[in-house]
């Protein structure tokens, strides 16, 4: 099944709101999957888009330097982090 480009979007802007409320925690792409209730590998598309478009960062080694063999870990850019704080304090 195709999701059209504007539902697309849509999710990716539950990743970015996730990724936010969690901080500092750089969860896997599994957890952030699970999460949001949809398929791992959908997921995984959405968020090397993200990647590419700067607003995201993936994590390819453990705190030792050690690299994951098959796992990523996500995390908001700063300027997006910087910018969703921004918001969050504008609502208060």
């Amino acid at each position: 099944m195709r999701l059209s480009k504007n539902k697309q979007d849509k999710i990716s802007e539950q990743i970015l709101s996730h990724l936010y409320h969690c901080f500092p925690d750089q969860p896997f792409t599994s957890e952030i999957a699970r999460e949001l209730a949809r398929d791992e590998e959908f997921i995984k598309k959405l968020l090397f888009d993200l990647k590419g478009k700067g607003l995201v960062i993936s994590i390819r080694k453990n705190p030792k330097g050690v690299p994951f063999t098959r796992r990523v870990k996500w995390r908001l850019s700063k300027q997006v982090y910087d910018v969703y704080k921004s918001k969050q304090g504008n609502e208060d």
